[in-house]
């Protein structure tokens, strides 16, 4: 059993989106329901147990139809795709359960897309070649042109169409790129490409250089980095909260590959192709940070805010990369777990707050009260304070070490200024948020008699998350010490070869 455990993450939800399409399930809502949540449970346990066991044995590699590395293909399971994975199952639950309370009414396939979204991001996290992170990203891809329609409305149909368009030519565009890159070194396993791109010599180093910058095009849409971002803040805005809860680790993919790509591929031992996109991943990190914030500012609804402060972690997490070290990639490790998880629980509290307050919904304009000020004004006290990095929560831990990993850094002082006001212009913006959705309001008791009040599995799902984002602070030398060590592994590029292409650690 445990020499199968990393193909597991992808065959569980796999099974489930299987498991709910067939009777019973398919025609019981109280089936379907029942058999998701057990079933998105049993894949983070999976996951926690795959975790813990290649951090205890090492990397672990699991090939394919018995064929070892290069020929055959092979899943990776490191610290570094194990977290993730995990991180992503736990989303999994999340969603799952809250979407139990209605939201999967409005489509009869909502738990299998759910689940075959699971499926795609954890595949493209344990992928040990290019070719299957091209298909696991159209996996998750496809499932979330059918989830962003989830509900229908003209709004939704205008963004998936933009959505789709864009991933389309994105997709093209990475097919190129993989076949430039093939043509050249005769293999997409990102351990085996690793090991034969220092030794190019003449024009082979430009053809593979124009691969390698046509894979960052690629990975900067998924990732929505600038100027490639603009179809994420309407498209998150427009989704359903729950789906929109579980889109928040889809850009992570886009930073993963860039992180997996740029660190091993064409990191320092890239010879004369180390650190080609250094420069400008650097850059557009910093703009898209700028960007970001001033979107947080402009927005005039709750989950616009949520959606460009995606933007705005997609921008650190860029630039953490581009510094390439160690404690530059712990940093982001730590980072990407805590954003991941309090932009989700952001989306579910404007969900709840959009339902309290009727017409007003989650817009920042004076609107009725919400019923439950105090449960839902404490969820968003909490997350609004993890975001901007207060203490004592996750997000002050994420920015004291981002700062200092960044010090002695030779943009630390163009970087120092725009982090640290973009955290002031999200304090603003958070604020004034708060103020108009919890104090600008007018109160109508007859009017909130008729409001639902939250059910208690969408009290859990939000809780969840944001109880979370504080283990995060009080098992915070556990996870710092489990994050230098998964950047260490990843930055260990001959360990990570041999391990990959002798069978595993």
């Amino acid at each position: 059993m445990i020499q199968h455990l990393t193909s597991l993450p992808i065959l569980l939800p796999m099974l489930a989106a299987i498991i709910v399409l067939l009777p019973p399930c398919g025609k019981s809502l109280f089936a379907r329901r029942l058999m998701s949540v057990m079933m998105a449970v049993v894949t983070f346990v999976v996951s926690l147990v795959l975790l813990i066991h290649v951090h205890s044995n090492g990397i672990n590699v699991y090939a394919i139809g018995n064929w070892s590395a290069p020929f055959g293909i092979v899943l990776v399971a490191d610290m570094l795709s194990t977290l993730l994975v995990t991180l992503t199952s736990f989303l999994g639950v999340g969603v799952v359960l809250y979407s139990c309370t209605g939201d999967d009414e409005n489509g009869s396939f909502f738990h299998p897309l759910i689940h075959f979204l699971i499926l795609g991001v954890n595949g493209a996290f344990l992928t040990g070649d290019l070719f299957n992170v091209f298909v696991f990203f159209e996996v998750l891809l496809i499932a979330s042109y059918a989830l962003l329609m989830h509900g229908g409305g003209k709004q939704k149909t205008k963004a998936a169409l933009q959505y789709v368009i864009l991933n389309l030519v994105g997709s093209s565009a990475f097919l190129i790129g993989l076949g430039i890159l093939y043509g050249v070194l005769g293999t997409l396993n990102i351990a085996d490409m690793a090991q034969k791109i220092p030794l190019l010599s003449g024009d082979d180093i430009y053809l593979v250089k124009a691969g390698g910058l046509l894979l960052l095009v690629v990975f900067a849409l998924k990732a929505a980095l600038l100027p490639l971002h603009l179809w994420l803040p309407n498209t998150y805005a427009s989704a359903t909260p729950v789906v929109a809860t579980l889109f928040a680790i889809m850009t992570k993919v886009g930073v993963y590959a860039m992180l997996r790509v740029y660190t091993v591929m064409f990191g320092e031992q890239a010879g004369e192709l180390a650190h080609m996109a250094q420069q400008l991943m650097w850059g557009l990190a910093v703009a898209t940070i700028i960007v970001g914030a001033i979107g947080v500012l402009a927005a005039q609804d709750l989950r616009k805010i949520t959606s460009n402060l995606v933007l705005v972690s997609v921008g650190t997490l860029v630039a953490l990369v581009s510094l390439q070290n160690i404690n530059a990639t712990a940093a982001l490790l730590y980072y990407l777990v805590h954003s991941t998880l309090v932009c989700a629980a952001l989306y579910l509290i404007a969900d709840l707050i959009a339902i309290q307050r009727g017409k007003a919904a989650d817009r920042l304009v004076a609107g009725r009260a919400v019923k439950q000020p105090f449960l839902l004004g404490s969820c968003y006290i909490i997350a609004a304070l993890t975001v901007i990095g207060m203490p004592p929560f996750s997000g002050f831990i994420g920015k004291i070490w981002i700062l200092k990993t960044t010090l002695n850094s030779e943009n630390a002082l163009f970087f120092w200024p725009v982090y640290l006001l973009s955290s002031l212009v999200l304090i603003i913006a958070l604020a004034r948020a708060g103020t108009s959705l919890f104090w600008e309001s007018k109160y109508t008791g007859s009017e909130l008699n008729d409001t639902p009040s939250a059910h208690p599995l969408q009290v859990i799902a939000i809780v969840g998350l944001l109880a979370s984002s504080v283990l995060l602070v009080v098992f915070g030398g556990v996870i710092s010490d489990y994050s230098i060590e998964a950047a260490t592994q990843l930055h260990d590029i001959n360990g990570g070869i041999n391990a990959v292409l002798k069978g595993g650690a």
